[in-house]
């Protein structure tokens, strides 16, 4: 088998150059009309008379209902512009319609004045068109608009913003106040728009007196079913989002005791990296209590169950020494210790205890980077927001250079559900979520489904978690146990990543790139969507030589680099040629952890990296996924935004791409240098983007003939100024136990 290759290099960065044309409405589309734009200006006097009697907030509230999943580019630009800002900046929220076709509706604060100037503006522009485009305009009409000598001040609005306003009722279909209370359960964790008035004080300002620690962030807090009910009946515009704060664990059943078979036993740990994990309680009687650091994060007063011990336990088992009893499974990883937290029992919990106390656990310490969380919910997540639990996990991983692995939560056995989506914390964008096969490498039979936020792509991947008569074994105070679920199939993937981070070396982009790549391999799992939803990307090879190594007809290497701005790329990539061809077909997949914002519901990932690799044709990339949506020049630019986010997997954090494998596959053609390119691209969803934003892409090249033609791009690399370095685990081992030694000094 071929290592693989780190590829170091200086990668260029640019600019954007693009200047995109005046705007318009599609072209076959119908005209835009003054009757629509007078409807229009009608629902917003009705909502701003509405607004006049509420003094709770200053300013309005008010949802945009737009016609289809927008994209930024299409979202207003000439309704509720006013001064320096812009229209974006007053976004609060977002999410999809109720319906089978999903739409937008985004909400925004804004002041009473800028819903007076928009009715304003609207008026005089429905004027214009009744008085020189006979009441309606087409796109050949509004593409010829710089061409004519219009007296816009006449009618009150400026010739930028009239055309704006034309493109922008072409894709807004309505407005109205928003009301989310209907999620409002007896004891919740409340999310409120976003205003100018700080949460204590409005909350105050209706009768609800707020102790601190009911506060979980600027817009978050704990409400209680009076103080729910209070807020429903006087200002339920506030609430973005709700969701339960006491949840049931989505636990497994432990099958039986497994007969007994010989005693196992275990070494002291030495320099072994450390896992962390976050689970209930752990017993410190078992066989390798040694190798784990245990701290009990709950009030002593608190009475513990034999029960409360046997999930920590367990889980812990696996990372430690699982293979030692489940020697089918073994994944070449060795053995971890573990420093293992005890946040809840195993009966019900409380959201907002987990949340605190896991933000206190990372910062306490900073020196564990790969982290296992097997606990999640069984209450099915929102389609339109994410979880307070995951929301935190998201923010953790992008504050601090750490991973969670996060089980993928389990559907109960009688469950009358035949399909259930997947519990919180598994709705973690940053994490990796992992899902369930069986012996077989089917989805469970308890195993529950994605998509996050009717986009996100989760569960990430899948791994053996066991299933009807066959079971993983794990290790509790009660002996050698069977049991399935999510929770001990994510215990072996945290293993390789740990494995990857803290052996070899890899970032946290890298080994969650490597990890989702195996995963996938050649067969395009996510193009069957049913097994996607179940499966993610695809299974996790259990030995973790497949990972890291790659068959000898594949070239695999690994890109690191940093977004500082629109363009990160390098179009010096000498992929191999064999007699005028390249006998290759090519895939990528690239990882990073963005900052994310609760407060914009579906739209929820603040910056999107857009990775291209292909080909270098006239000075640009030809892409091997046809994704044209951030390409310059003269190609094929518009994708629908459903396409984008569906197919090209726009704004999530974790892409695949590739070419198909198949027996009628050929060479591809030469084009000019011989040169492929590889470019990562940022947009920002927001007013401004993450700033050196980490990514991490895997690259493979599969011979179509079976050659094996590493040496010849090594050597092709070096000629063009690429540092390569193997990832040799035998030299990366003994780096590790190097860095491990104590070193004393003789005074």
């Amino acid at each position: 088998m071929n290592d693989i290759l780190q590829l170091k290099g200086n990668l260029q960065d640019r600019s954007s150059s693009n200047a995109y044309g005046p705007r318009n409405i599609p072209k076959n589309e119908p005209a835009v009309t003054s009757e629509k734009i007078n409807s229009l200006a009608d629902q917003l006097q009705k909502l701003a008379h509405y607004w006049v009697g509420e003094s709770i907030i200053s300013g309005c509230l008010i949802d945009i209902h737009y016609i289809k999943v927008i994209a930024k580019s299409n979202r207003v630009k000439g309704y509720f512009s006013s001064g320096s800002g812009t229209p974006n900046d007053s976004v609060v929220g977002a999410k999809f319609a109720d319906g089978d076709e999903k739409k937008h509706i985004i909400t925004h604060h804004v002041s009473d004045h800028v819903v007076n100037d928009t009715i304003s503006k609207l008026r005089g522009s429905a004027k214009i068109l009744d008085e020189i485009f006979g009441g309606s305009i087409t796109y050949a009409q509004i593409e010829r608009l710089g061409t004519q000598k219009i007296e816009y001040k006449k009618y009150g609005v400026g010739k930028t913003n009239f055309r704006h306003i034309i493109v922008d009722t072409h894709y807004v279909e309505g407005f109205g106040v928003p009301d989310n209370s209907a999620n409002t359960t007896d004891q919740s964790i409340i999310t409120i728009y976003r205003t100018n008035a700080n949460l204590i004080d409005l909350m105050k300002s209706i009768g609800i007196d707020i102790m601190p620690n009911q506060k979980l962030a600027d817009t978050t807090l704990l409400l209680f079913p009076e103080e729910i009910k209070v807020l429903a009946e006087k200002a339920p515009y506030l609430i973005a989002m709700a969701t339960e704060d006491i949840s049931k664990f989505s636990y497994e059943d432990i099958v039986g005791e497994k007969p007994q078979g010989s005693t196992i036993t275990i070494n002291p740990p030495t320099t072994e990296p450390v896992v962390g994990v976050i689970d209930t309680m752990f017993h410190e009687s078992v066989y390798f209590s040694e190798w784990v650091d245990f701290e009990k994060k709950i009030p002593d007063e608190i009475t513990l169950d034999a029960e409360d011990y046997i999930h920590g336990t367990a889980v812990s088992s696996i990372i430690v020494d699982g293979p030692a009893f489940n020697p089918h499974l073994d994944d070449g990883c060795g053995r971890f210790r573990v420093k293992h937290f005890g946040v809840t029992t195993q009966k019900q919990y409380s959201a907002v205890t987990i949340m605190k106390k896991i933000k206190e656990i990372i910062i306490a310490n900073p020196d564990i980077r790969v982290w296992n969380l097997s606990l999640g919910s069984d209450r099915e997540i929102n389609k339109n927001f994410i979880s307070p639990e995951a929301a935190v996990l998201d923010e953790i991983q992008c504050e601090h250079d750490v991973i969670f692995i996060v089980a993928g939560t389990n559907k109960r056995l009688g469950d009358p559900q035949e399909e259930k989506r997947i519990g919180s914390p598994a709705d973690s964008i940053n994490s990796l979520v992992v899902n369930s096969i069986n012996s077989t490498g089917k989805p469970t039979s308890y195993s529950r489904k994605g998509l996050v936020l009717s986009f996100f792509n989760k569960p990430d991947v899948c791994s053996f978690g066991g299933d009807t008569d066959d079971y993983v074994s794990v290790c509790t105070h009660l002996g050698e146990e069977l049991c399935s679920g999510t929770s001990y199939a994510a215990p072996w993937v945290t293993r390789k990543v740990a494995y990857l981070i803290e052996v070899l070396g890899l970032s946290r982009e890298v080994a969650k790139a490597l990890i989702v790549d195996a995963a996938a391999g050649w067969k395009q799992i996510g193009a069957d969507q049913h097994l996607a939803l179940l499966m993610g990307h695809g299974a996790v090879p259990q030995r973790i030589e497949d990972i890291i190594k790659t068959d000898d007809d594949e070239i695999k290497f690994i890109i690191t680099g940093v977004s500082e701005k629109w363009d990160t790329y390098t179009y010096n990539l000498p992929v191999p040629i064999h007699k005028n061809k390249h006998p290759f077909i090519a895939k990528a997949t690239m990882c990073y952890f963005p900052s994310c914002s609760i407060n914009q519901g579906v739209d929820y990932t603040n910056t999107e990296l857009d990775v291209t690799f292909g080909r270098i044709k006239d000075g640009s990339i030809k892409p091997i996924n046809k994704n044209y949506q951030s390409i310059e020049g003269d190609v094929p630019r518009y994708i629908y935004e459903n396409s984008a986010r569906g197919v090209h997997r726009k704004w999530d954090n974790t892409k695949n791409i590739s070419e198909k494998l198949t027996p009628r596959v050929r060479a591809r053609e030469v084009y000019e240098s011989g040169l492929w390119g590889l470019s990562v691209k940022a947009k920002a969803r927001l007013t401004t983007r993450d700033e050196d934003l980490k990514f991490g892409i895997i690259v493979t090249l599969k011979e179509i003939n079976g050659v094996n033609r590493i040496s010849d791009f090594i050597h092709q690399c070096e000629l063009r100024g690429w540092l390569i370095n193997r990832v040799d685990v035998n030299a990366q081992i003994d780096i590790y136990n190097k860095a491990q030694e104590v070193v004393t000094f003789d005074m």
